[in-house]
């Protein structure tokens, strides 16, 4: 028996691309424009927030026949903010100066509006194994474009990746600075995140004309 039947794979897959997080639903709009500039804490982003949507919808799933319909929404608060806090505890512990980098926007996962929607519209009526297929596939779809968004901006904006230089040496005039390349300080402000994500945007909807049919 399959571990994954078709409709438990879309689940994972669906949100990569078709019902992307950011690029079709428009959530969590503010984490890429905030924490992008750089690969390194995008992708400490994407991670963090695929363990708190993973775990957590396991939790409300598991949760859901006792959580009266009243408090239904402190509840997904206080189960986010728990998570919230082991990420941020985690990351003062093993990796304390990208903690202070990513400072308070660890914090803010918390009012990440794609977390609550996944709890609300899917743990809250599903079993856990399917929620934690939701969690995880929509977290990894807003990391995708997290990553690809830092990718270009830490290259073009800085000429490095992971701080490394790999277009060559600003100061020494080697590597593509030699033929007189400049890195476009443009990229590393928060304007140009939106205007990659813009980009994606439109290459996702030329490639597949029934997103644009649907808007």
């Amino acid at each position: 028996m399959a571990l994954l039947s078709k409709k438990d794979g879309k689940l994972l897959m669906d949100p990569l691309a078709d019902n992307n997080p950011i690029t079709i639903q428009v959530l969590g709009i503010c984490s890429a424009l905030a924490i992008t500039a750089q690969l390194k804490p995008s992708i400490v982003m994407a991670i963090s927030v695929m363990f708190v949507m993973g775990v957590g919808n396991v939790v409300i799933s598991l949760m859901r026949n006792i959580i009266p319909s009243k408090i239904r929404i402190i509840v997904q608060l206080v189960v986010v903010a728990t998570l919230v806090i082991i990420v941020d505890q985690v990351l003062k512990a093993f990796a304390y100066e990208l903690s202070k980098e990513l400072s308070v926007f660890i914090g803010l996962i918390i009012t990440n509006c794609i977390i609550m929607g996944r709890f609300e519209a899917f743990a809250l009526a599903n079993g856990t194994w399917r929620s934690f297929l939701d969690g995880i596939g929509n977290a990894a779809g807003y990391g995708l474009i997290l990553v690809i968004v830092g990718f270009f901006r830490e290259l073009l904006g800085s000429g490095t990746l992971f701080g490394f230089p790999v277009l060559g040496d600003p100061v020494e005039k080697t590597g593509l600075y030699a033929i007189g390349y400049e890195n476009n300080g443009f990229m590393v402000l928060p304007p140009m995140a939106l205007i990659v994500v813009g980009i994606i945007i439109w290459v996702q909807r030329s490639r597949n004309k029934a997103l644009i049919e649907e808007n």
